[in-house]
């Protein structure tokens, strides 16, 4: 469900052989015995289907002495699995629906394992789930390089309602292929199904052709949206899957409370918009925010975390018998503890046309999505701190010149060091101190921008913003705010991170008094599911 960027996971190998080994590896007969504890033995025939692609709560299947296949799009098998082998993949983690369909190949027993019985392997059998983990990974990976996809977008990389898809299907790691509407193929992808420009961005899926789809559309024909099981009161929701989020989901799971993750866009939060993290502790030589995201909720899956995207929260309300969130749909999800982890909103500069431009030439984000999309073109970049400084060296390695404008009158004020040295040694970005931006010009996708104090008029088909953001709580009632809208918490007769509504807590960006970095945010996520266990305890 979170994206799976190639560097995300390189203990699995870049090369396709080593995909493939870690994809079709083999249970050793002491292990087959053991994941027989959890499944029930079946005999299957040749020809037989298990499951088809779009299908949902797909058993794991593990060969006894059957073989198995799957495909993906056409007829020919995308891996076979022979005895000891298993079919599965990461949607039994996710509860996506699957990409793949299996049959039998050559008859035999297979053994068959529910979502439960899963969950309970990979709970108490930890070197045999690392290694479902690790295949699930392999033969994500595997099926995001090939070229058979069973879900196809259509649409303008340019717009901004596809840019939106693009992002969301990025982040969720989703199998698909996408096609740009003006290339060859997606025009005729467009006019085989009587389709026009009106009508983009399309999704062809599995039994069904969506016009104008949004992420939560997709979202919602995919399988990732939440879904009411009947499970009662949860023990803990978090409520946004920034690094905060990411941070409680994990060793709220992990220690045995039952954990939903809510986020109305997707996993990663701001953090996954950051091209490259250096001063990430353990990571000597640097990561993207995306693929430390991507880990963190691999990691949620992975001790039994339910993750949904995306899936705002409209409102919480808080009483004697527990805490409920209110989801924009209208659906209700009881919880006996809230963590209130959603972050900040992007600041956006008070220029005419600015809303116009979002996602056509004005973007919250410099990954290597964004930065493909300016390729060879000028760019800029707004702000003086650590994100913009970084952005500004990811962006100089794609686009033809990059003007980092700053307001302040020092580069070094709120930016650290190394950036500003890497930054004034290179000659394809040019610094313009005590500079601002003050006009957009354009007609569909921004052309050109006005610099006021230095610069005048300047080429830009790009414009990276890194202002600030401001609290993301303007849904929230109940917890005392200040005058920004960040929330106070540990005040007189409170745990750590709680907030004025007992059993509510807030952690990361959103907290009034927070360092606003990743590793802080990563620490008071942790930190704060101890005080939702004293809170529980207490109930």
């Amino acid at each position: 469900m979170t994206n799976l960027p190639a560097t995300s996971f390189p203990e699995l190998g870049l090369r396709t052989e080593d995909l493939r080994a870690a994809a079709t590896a083999l249970l050793t007969a002491e292990q087959l015995s053991l994941a027989a504890g959890y499944g029930t033995r079946v005999a299957v025939v040749a020809g037989q289907p298990l499951y088809e692609i779009g299908d949902a709560n797909c058993d794991l299947v593990i060969s006894e002495s059957a073989t198995l296949t799957s495909r993906a799009v056409s007829e020919e098998p995308f891996l076979t699995y022979g005895p000891g082998g298993f079919a599965g993949e990461l949607s039994l983690l996710t509860g996506q629906i699957g990409n793949l369909a299996v049959r039998v190949a050559e008859p035999g027993t297979v053994l068959m394992i529910d979502h439960g019985g899963f969950r309970r392997l990979m709970a108490q059998q930890t070197d045999l789930g690392d290694l479902f983990l690790r295949a699930f990974l392999a033969r994500r990976r595997l099926l995001r390089m090939s070229a058979e996809q069973e879900t196809r977008i259509v649409g303008d990389p340019r717009a901004g309602e596809s840019l939106a898809l693009q992002v969301f299907l990025s982040r969720q790691g989703l199998p698909h292929l996408w096609v740009d509407s003006e290339a060859a193929p997606g025009r005729t992808a467009l006019r085989d199904a009587g389709l026009g420009s009106a009508d983009l961005p399309v999704a062809f899926t599995a039994g069904a052709t969506l016009r104008r789809v949004t992420p939560g559309v997709l979202s919602e024909r995919l399988g990732l949206s939440y879904r009411s099981t009947g499970r009662g009161v949860i023990d803990l929701a978090i409520v946004g899957a920034g690094p905060a989020g990411l941070a409680a989901a994990v060793y709220g799971a992990s220690e045995g409370l039952a954990t939903l993750l809510l986020d109305a866009v997707a996993t990663g939060g701001q953090a996954a918009t950051s091209a490259r993290i250096e001063n990430y502790l353990g990571f000597p030589f640097g990561l993207s925010g995306l693929d430390l995201t991507t880990r963190a909720a691999v990691q949620a899956l992975k001790f039994g975390a339910e993750i949904a995207t995306p899936c705002g929260v409209a409102a919480l309300r808080s009483g004697p018998d527990g805490h409920e969130l209110v989801l924009g749909d209208g659906t209700r999800i009881r919880a006996r503890a809230v963590l209130i982890a959603t972050g900040a909103a992007y600041r956006s500069l008070p220029i005419g046309r600015w809303d116009h431009f979002v996602g056509a030439g004005i973007y919250h984000a410099a990954t290597d999505l964004e930065a493909q999309t300016v390729a060879g073109e000028p760019v800029a970049v707004v702000g003086g701190a650590n994100s913009a400084g970084q952005a500004s060296l990811h962006l100089a390695r794609y686009a033809r010149h990059v003007t980092l404008i700053v307001r302040g009158d020092d580069l070094g004020a709120k930016m650290s060091a190394y950036l500003v040295e890497r930054i004034r040694a290179d000659p394809r970005i040019t610094v313009l101190t005590g500079a601002e931006v003050t006009a957009l010009h354009g007609g569909k996708h921004l052309d050109r921008i006005t610099v006021t104090g230095r610069g005048g008029r300047l080429a830009c088909r790009g414009l990276f913003s890194f202002i600030g953001a401001v609290a993301d709580t303007s849904w929230l009632d109940g917890p005392e705010l200040d005058g920004d809208g960040f929330i106070r918490t540990d005040g007189p007769g409170r745990l750590p991170f709680e907030t004025s509504v007992p059993g509510v807590f807030a952690a990361g960006d959103v907290r009034l008094g927070s360092m606003k970095r990743v590793a802080a945010a990563v620490g008071e996520g942790s930190g704060a599911v101890r005080s939702v266990h004293q809170s529980l305890n207490r109930q």
